[in-house]
């Protein structure tokens, strides 16, 4: 099995997970912008924790609100349209009453669409994501068991507030533990003046009194989900550096200018000690040569600290536009993702060997017509219908027909099934009742079995498949439909024959007989101009012995052909021409 075949029913989440990566790439790209330039105009903003952690905040609630569904109509830019290639529509303009063709075409070339390509990217992308975190936490554990090693290998003191740890090894002093903090200080730095080894300690004691470690836990968590941001880990080096300097800041406060220097070249003397420098985000305190010059410089000449709330207001007003501004210009994936879905299903009814499997099989929508084969099993099994002429239900004015000529005609079973008319159906369910077409639907194990129809409306009994409460997913029809062939469902063997008989199969030039019928629907509108349509193709082929059942959905553009026998179509040309090579 592939790999990606474990993303199986994840697409729509893998490609909305793809575009919020992108966006909060985006959107850690505004985030160091606007800090570095509030750095520029006010030097000491760099000393604030509460800026970095926030700045990882912002990117990180950018991924979250695009990852939402309900964010899709914040967005300002037009929705990304991805034609569909792999579904070419027929030359001449058909409607619902179209039949297919009782011979297929000559096999048309496999292209890979840009549809499958996206998919295996996004699907590679999830999968490459999972990688990455796990990688990212191994290295944190790995990092942890470090540290701790350290720490059993020194000998303990009760020099200071929090466990002290003294050890034989050329690091730098450092605070590490969330629950259990620990000191560790390696035994050079007992050849430091004592000025300079209290400062030094005290330095590490700050991180601990000003909770230093949450802090840096909450970035170093953030850091982790995002772990694929570079800007993500700039801001929470940031963040470390932020600590640092109020460390120093606080040590520093009121000592004279000499002790200040003590500190600096204590600074010094312990990075040309460090032979062995673990620069690591779990521990405080480590100094390295790229943070040196410039926390030396801030020790002899300290930046003023920020005064009153302005400074902070103004920023946290920077962060949300950065936030609003990434949101609204994200491209809607909702409507990405329904150009994009798609689902080629077949199986063996016998077995329940997956044949075939393209796509996104897994997602739900509305049945539409291919709902009749549900109506036509029950009508059948309750005596509603009697036979593919019986009964003729007389067309009334009152009925919607939504500009269907073939709908405005006294309708038998075998015309309902034909010309998909609505109204039928809903005159069979609206005689069975509510409780009957309930118990009918669950017995069957058809889709999600919710047949309340829309909220407030009680109109389940005659709506609830037209684009309302119950939906079903390609895996589900295919499901749905051995138990039809294999006669596993709780009803007449007059209900199968009759049911069989009224969806008019057809033999291919091929041998194989097909039992299928069409569905056309509408997805739930997120933008006024919505124009795409739900197409359904669904059923079971037959040869000799052996019977595959299969189902093809696609949501896409709405055009002169209705979706459904489009979908009916290119399934008899591109795919039951190859059921002998399945």
């Amino acid at each position: 099995m592939s790999i990606f075949a474990i993303f199986t029913g994840l697409e729509p989440l893998a490609l909305r997970f793809a575009l919020a990566s992108a966006g909060c790439v985006a959107a850690g790209l505004g985030v160091w912008a606007v800090t570095t330039l509030c750095r520029r105009w006010l030097p000491a903003i760099a000393a604030q924790r509460s800026v970095w952690l926030l700045g990882q905040c912002t990117v990180v609630a950018a991924f979250l609100l695009i990852l939402l569904p309900q964010s899709e109509r914040l967005r300002m830019l037009p929705p990304i349209d991805i034609e569909n290639y792999a579904m070419p529509a027929p030359a001449a303009r058909a409607d619902a009453s179209t039949t297919a063709p009782a011979t297929a075409a000559k096999d048309a070339p496999t292209t890979i669409s840009p549809q499958t390509l996206l998919t295996y990217t996004t699907q590679g992308w999830l999968l490459l994501y999972a990688l990455g975190l796990g990688y990212t936490m191994i290295q944190l554990l790995r990092t942890r068991r470090t540290l701790d090693a350290l720490a059993s290998a020194g000998n303990r003191t009760n020099a200071a507030p929090v466990h002290t740890i003294e050890i034989d090894a050329p690091i730098s002093p450092m605070l590490f533990g969330l629950l259990r903090p620990r000191l560790l200080l390696p035994l050079h730095l007992r050849g430091f003046d004592e000025d300079q080894r209290q400062m030094i300690v005290e330095h590490e004691l700050t991180h601990w009194r000003r909770h230093d470690l949450q802090w840096a836990s909450a970035g170093i968590v953030l850091q982790t989900l995002l772990w694929f941001n570079p800007f993500m880990r700039l801001l929470r080096n940031q963040l470390s550096w932020a600590q640092e300097l109020g460390c120093d800041r606080d040590v520093l406060q009121g000592r004279p200018q000499a002790q200040r220097k003590a500190y600096a070249a204590a600074l010094i003397a312990q990075l040309k000690l460090q032979q062995t420098p673990i620069a690591t985000a779990l521990a405080f305190g480590h100094v390295t040569p790229d943070t040196l010059a410039d926390r030396i410089a801030l020790i002899r000449t300290p930046a003023k600290a920020l005064r009153g709330p302005w400074t902070r207001i103004a920023t946290l007003a920077a962060l949300a536009a950065v936030l609003a501004t990434s949101l609204a210009l994200q491209p809607s994936l909702a409507s990405q993702s329904a150009s994009l879905l798609s689902c080629t299903a077949l199986v063996d009814a016998a077995t329940g060997q997956s044949l075939r499997r393209d796509g996104q099989c897994g997602e739900r929508a509305t049945p539409a017509s291919t709902f009749n084969i549900v109506v036509a099993l029950m009508g059948y099994d309750s005596g509603i219908l009697a036979d593919e002429h019986t009964p003729v239900i007389k067309y009334q004015p009152s009925y919607r027909t939504w500009d269907h000529a073939d709908w405005r005609i006294d309708t038998d079973p075998s015309s309902w099934i034909k010309y998909s008319n609505l109204w039928y159906a809903q005159q069979v369910t609206t005689r069975l009742g509510e409780d009957k077409l309930r118990r009918y639907v669950r017995g069957f194990g058809y889709g999600n079995q919710d047949v309340s129809g829309d909220a407030g409306k009680h109109n389940g009994l005659t709506q609830s498949w037209v684009e309302s409460s119950l939906t079903i997913s390609p895996d589900e029809q295919v499901a749905f439909l051995r138990k039809i062939v294999n006669r596993q469902l709780p009803i007449s063997a007059k209900a199968y024959d009759m049911t069989s008989r009224i969806l008019h199969p057809q033999t291919l030039a091929n041998g194989w007989t097909i039992y299928g019928k069409t569905g056309t629907g509408s997805p739930p509108l997120i933008n006024s101009d919505d124009d795409r349509q739900y197409g359904w193709y669904v059923g079971w082929a037959t040869k000799g012995s052996r019977t595959i059942v299969f189902a093809n959905m696609t949501l896409d553009h709405r055009q002169d052909v209705f979706a459904g026998p489009r979908i009916r179509d290119a399934f008899l040309r591109n795919v039951a021409t190859q059921l002998d090579t399945l």
